[in-house]
């Protein structure tokens, strides 16, 4: 079962607890900290109260499992749940398990005047799931009992999904098979296909596979209108496309409840390598370069110098990282190094041909190969991060990330400026912030800026809280200012709603409005979420 209060399963032992030279290096450069207390299970349950719901065979009442369902795992989610104070919970929850349960469901929400959210696995990020306060009564659907590979075109290479159906699930059904979708997000442990349409996932290996725009084909879509069925085209002119309509839609106009995906056979190799150049001018420019070459890699990650440095420290002050900075040095790599993390994936020719052309532009700017040691270790870790909120917590920190993408003329800049907003945010408090950033996300046209900051908790929950209010604002206007999207991968929820007419503007947000009005006039599906 997942954790009620934190990411993961309860029965995972991760080894979260930072080691003492990561714990020294982030007590040298932010000062020493103390955990704030955590509510328990029994305390938050004694707080759920009575439901305001109709009985319904599909729906349970249960307090406990209210309470799982009221939040995801935004930082204000996380303080929610470690401090107790949920505020609003669902009046109850539905498991149904086919698309004309979802129907009736949506039925009996009609009926009853309810509010509806869909759930998948709970991992949203910026408020997704949360219910809103109201005299309406919120029914909230969970949608993991439809986690069934539905049907398989082998002819055309479509596969069709439950929406429920988590991403461990899609890749061993799939690769029972013999193929792959390669969506990799890094909440992909627990996050759904359905959510990742609903919400706009992008998985890690995204230049191999594409984003989720390019897998999803087509689908079902449950709505208090009706049913809407969308058919898969290898491609269209035949006017606006219906699936862009429901792809980042976060259940505003519906539940989707079958997902038709475009998946590929499993690849015969992949490996990942890690680079470093002297530099960030260097480092970026190496990118840009292989991916306006379109050389076929599977993904690309560049840390800037404050990242780089602080995953070399996190990762211990062993031997290893002491002869590897050594070297770098020699090669000239050293103080203002920054991390590339590449990785390759397809047939044997593939790889050995896309690794060697990205190897050859990263040489020409300076950068340093140090081989598969460290794309292993990459590998073996890449879905770690959020796991390490919990040690961090345990220390007496708070970690959080803001993201963005950006055209390539902005791109060299925007680390610095996110940075700086952030860094800033907190100086009335006199509080310093640790922030750092990398490119994820490569495109021809440019790049995803991912930024992670590291800050201590305040007295209580309340101050913890306004801290984050203050770096959350200072980030997201930093982005607006650039000229960034609001969100990259993460959706927009209720954390960046406000920010979204500096990206769609006036008519773009009209039109929006107008067509969740066409599915859902009485606002009941997810209201208070994408909209501001």
């Amino acid at each position: 079962m997942k954790q009620w209060n934190g990411w993961g399963d309860d029965q995972n032992d991760l080894g979260l607890e930072l080691k003492a030279s990561a714990l020294a290096y982030l007590q040298k450069i932010i000062g020493p900290s103390t955990r704030l207390p955590d509510a328990s299970l029994e305390q938050v349950i004694s707080k759920v109260p009575a439901s305001r719901l109709q009985p319904h065979e599909l729906v349970s009442l249960d307090a406990e499992d209210r309470l799982r369902h009221a939040r995801g795992q935004s930082l204000p989610d996380w303080l929610a749940m470690r401090s107790g104070d949920f505020g609003i919970f669902p009046d109850g929850v539905a498991f149904p398990k086919t698309s004309e349960q979802v129907q009736s469901l949506l039925q009996y929400a009609e009926q009853h005047q309810l509010s509806v959210i869909p759930y998948g696995g709970g991992t949203s990020v910026v408020g997704h799931i949360n219910p809103e306060a109201g005299d309406r009564p919120v029914l909230t659907i969970d949608m993991t009992g439809m986690n069934q590979l539905m049907e398989l075109d082998r002819e055309s290479q479509i596969a069709t999904f439950g929406a429920g159906t988590t991403g461990p699930m899609v890749e061993s059904l799939l690769a029972a098979e013999g193929y792959t979708l390669g969506h990799y997000p890094q909440s992909w442990e627990l996050s759904t296909v359905g959510g990742w349409v609903a919400s706009r996932s992008s998985g890690q290996q995204s230049m191999r596979y594409g984003r989720i725009e390019q897998m999803f084909a087509g689908g079902r879509i449950e709505t208090l209108k009706g049913t809407l069925e969308i058919p898969t085209f290898p491609a269209s002119s035949a006017g606006p496309d219906v699936r862009e309509m429901f792809m980042g839609s976060e259940g505003r106009m519906g539940i989707i409840t079958e997902v038709k995906v475009r998946i590929t056979p499993l690849p015969e190799q992949e490996s990942f390598h890690v680079i470093f150049f002297p530099d960030w001018d260097s480092g970026h420019k190496a990118l840009r370069e292989i991916a306006q070459a379109k050389v076929q890699l599977s993904m690309m990650r560049l840390s800037n110098t404050i990242e780089t440095f602080t995953q070399l420290k996190l990762a211990g002050s062993g031997m290893a990282i002491t002869l590897l900075e050594k070297y770098l040095a020699l090669r000239g790599a050293g103080d203002n190094k920054t991390m590339f993390t590449l990785g390759v994936t397809g047939s044997r020719a593939q790889c050995k041909s896309a690794l060697a052309l990205a190897r050859g532009i990263a040489r020409r700017h300076g950068g340093v190969g140090t081989g598969a040691l460290l794309g292993k270790k990459w590998e073996h870790s890449r879905f770690r991060s959020p796991y390490l909120r919990h040690g961090l917590w345990e220390a007496g920190f708070v970690v959080d990330t803001m993201e963005t993408a950006l055209d390539w003329v902005s791109v060299p800049a925007a680390p610095a400026v996110m940075e700086a907003a952030i860094s800033a945010a907190l100086e009335d408090e006199k509080e310093t912030v640790h922030v750092f950033t990398h490119l994820s996300h490569i495109y021809p046209q440019g790049s995803s800026v991912y930024t992670t900051y590291i800050f201590r908790c305040g007295s209580d929950y309340a101050q913890t809280y306004a801290r984050w209010e203050k770096l959350k604002a200072a980030g997201a206007e930093a982005i607006v200012k650039l000229g960034g999207t609001i969100s990259h991968q993460h959706g927009v929820g209720r954390d960046h709603a406000r920010y979204l007419p500096a990206e769609k503007g006036e008519l773009g947000i009209a039109a929006i409005h107008g067509l969740v009005e066409v599915f859902d006039p009485a606002g009941q599906m997810n209201p208070g979420k994408l909209l501001p």
